[in-house]
């Protein structure tokens, strides 16, 4: 009997169409980064000092090795948006005139534990909510909304995905085989500058409850 191989457990692709709105509204597609961090470096100057660039990563809790970078035509890394994901993870947006985006993310995972052709159905409904299909070393997972490439790496799980909306599948697919570790030089582009961590720490609100799901406390006082 043949093994049959595990594909990477995909992320809810609603979540990831929810942060691409997010940083959207935030601005975070208005400042793209030099063109030399959407691909390989090819610059003859020196390579930035390992150490330094080390310190940069650390002071912005990102692990240097977990940083991956990509490219796709019209689309440039949106600085603002990079940053840890989960515990160790890193994600990062890339955004084009017209309003697609891509969002890049590297995870350390387990593998999934059932098959990623096996497609729930909503509760009632016999249409699955979701389709997947191995697509050369990756696969391809999409739903009514969005869609999204995935890969294993040693123990990481690197994805690429974005709104179907605004971005189509031959322009993930060119971005997902597109996506690589960063070398030194696009990390020195991609990485906050020494002493500037600013935007990479979570915002803290006055208004959300220590305990429950996290909503706004809107409560009133006795008066109504």
């Amino acid at each position: 009997m043949t093994s049959r191989s595990r594909p990477p457990r995909l992320r809810p692709l609603l979540l990831t169409v929810t942060l691409a709105l997010a940083l959207a509204a935030a601005g975070c597609g208005t400042e793209p980064a030099p063109d030399r961090v959407a691909g390989r470096s090819s610059s003859g100057d020196p390579a930035p000092d390992r150490a330094e660039l080390e310190a940069r990563a650390s002071a912005a809790q990102i692990v240097a090795e977990h940083v991956w970078v990509t490219e796709a035509a019209g689309y440039a890394l949106a600085r603002q948006s990079v940053g840890v994901l989960g515990d160790d993870g890193f994600g990062s947006s890339y955004t084009a005139p017209d309003g697609g985006m891509l969002q890049l993310s590297v995870e350390r995972r387990p593998h999934a534990e059932a098959d990623c052709t096996d497609g729930s159905a909503a509760a009632g409904g016999s249409e699955p909510l979701w389709t997947c299909e191995r697509d050369g070393e990756q696969w391809y997972r999409a739903t009514e909304s969005g869609h999204a490439y995935a890969r294993e790496q040693g123990e990481l799980v690197i994805t690429v995905s974005g709104a179907r909306e605004k971005v189509d599948r031959a322009t993930l697919r060119s971005a997902a085989r597109a996506a690589h570790r960063a070398d030194d030089h696009e990390l020195d582009q991609v990485l906050p500058p020494a002493g500037d961590a600013s935007g990479r720490q979570p915002v803290e609100r006055g208004d959300l409850p220590p305990m429950g799901d996290g909503a706004p406390n809107n409560d009133v006082g006795a008066s109504g």
